[in-house]
C-alpha cells in the first residue's frame, strides 16, 4: 500500500512542529517568514460592525432617506452585508425599508445615469 503524497513529494502525515497553518510558527506571517513584496506589514481586514446595533436602532424607518441612501450602490442596488457590515437581522429589515422607500417614491429603483435623466 502506498503512502499518499502531497504536491512536494512528502508524506501526508500529521503536521509537525514548525509547519503550522497561517499565523502559526512556521506559516506565512509567523516569526522569521519572508515578506513578499517588500511591504513589511501584514494587513488583515477588520470585521465591520453593524451601524444599527451600535446606535441601538429598534426599527429601521423607511422615511429616513439620508440613512438608507448609504446602503444603496451608485447603480441603485442594495449593498450586501459583506460590504456594509450590517448584521443579518438588520440587513433583512434594511432591505424591507429600502423597498418600502422605493415604493413610496422616496428613493430611486435605478440610478439617474442609467435611466437617462
Amino acid at each position: 500500500m502506498q503512502q499518499r503524497r502531497d504536491f512536494n513529494g512528502q508524506g501526508a502525515g500529521p503536521m509537525q512542529q514548525g509547519q503550522g497553518g497561517p499565523g502559526g510558527p512556521g506559516g506565512p506571517g509567523g516569526p522569521g517568514a519572508e515578506r513578499r513584496g517588500g511591504r513589511g506589514r501584514d494587513f488583515r481586514s477588520r470585521r465591520k460592525v453593524c451601524a444599527f446595533c451600535v446606535d441601538h436602532v429598534r426599527e429601521i424607518d423607511y422615511k429616513d432617506v439620508s440613512r438608507l441612501r448609504r446602503y444603496l450602490s451608485d447603480r441603485g442596488k442594495i449593498e450586501p452585508r459583506r460590504k456594509t457590515g450590517t448584521c443579518a437581522k438588520h440587513q433583512r429589515r434594511l432591505s424591507v425599508a429600502l423597498k418600502n422607500a422605493r415604493h413610496m417614491a422616496l428613493m430611486p429603483y435605478t440610478a439617474a445615469h442609467i435611466r437617462g435623466a
